[in-house]
């Protein structure tokens, strides 16, 4: 029997809407706990939590900036005050700024800063702080949720798809630091139907360029790779791509 995820505890930033709704109802409904870990999206995130405890799961939401560390620990202590143990981290949390590719002149120090404090800082910081109560149970793993992006270089803007590239990077160099009692993986989704993409549809098809399996992934499909690599016992260091053929 493959490994299960009940009676785990999963912590999953950005957990309230698309990708981080869908990963933690995913869990919940295969018996996990789970923290669901927002930063504005305060009413989304309740929604979330209440769709887990009508199905008959457990779930609390918690606010943390993960660019921020104090709010981190913060987070990751209240985790642990509820549950009392911590099993698998989705660092699932990002942002990204819109704007012309090619346009280098519109590409501020601010967007540059901003992207990688949530995108790739904020992932590091979720992973230390959670990383000492991962190492105290088998099977514990962190997921990364970066981007097709991050390996095409080509995405929504240009510091995005260098922030992503970053967090791929800082998976490789997680599961070596991390190993042997955690593994981190990295999931890359092409496009994704998500609010992200709401009114820039035609942009989003454009991005995903010919797809192979011509469709748009739903976060629902990519819920349920997160839930493969947070079980797959032999996997870590890997960037696993969904992306309908995308890069083919």
């Amino acid at each position: 029997m493959g490994t299960t995820v009940k009676g785990k505890v999963a912590i999953v930033t950005g957990g309230g809407t698309g990708i981080g709704r869908a990963v933690s109802l995913l869990l919940a409904s295969q018996g996990a706990m789970v923290a669901v870990i927002y930063s504005r999206s305060a009413q989304d995130a309740q929604d979330t939590v209440r769709q887990v405890d009508a199905a008959g799961g457990e779930a609390i939401a918690i606010r943390a900036n993960v660019a921020a560390d104090d709010e981190v620990a913060s987070m990751i202590d209240e985790v642990l005050h509820k549950f009392g143990r911590i099993d698998y981290l989705v660092n699932n949390a990002g942002i990204t700024h819109q704007m012309t590719f090619e346009d280098l002149d519109a590409i501020s120090d601010e967007a540059w800063d901003t992207l990688y404090a949530v995108n790739v800082k904020g992932a590091f910081h979720c992973s230390r702080a959670a990383a000492p109560h991962l190492k105290k149970h088998t099977g514990s793993a962190i997921v990364n949720i970066g981007s097709i992006a991050g390996e095409t270089g080509y995405g929504s803007s240009l510091p995005y798809a260098v922030s992503k590239a970053a967090m791929h990077g800082l998976t490789r160099s997680l599961a070596r630091a991390l190993a042997p009692e955690i593994r981190v993986n990295c999931l890359a989704p092409g496009a994704v139907q998500t609010r992200w993409w709401s009114g820039k549809e035609e942009k989003m098809r454009a991005l995903a360029g010919n797809l192979a399996l011509n469709r748009i992934s739903t976060p629902a499909d990519i819920a349920e790779t997160v839930l493969l690599l947070l079980t797959a016992e032999s996997m870590t260091g890997q960037i696993v791509k969904v992306e309908n053929g995308q890069t083919l």
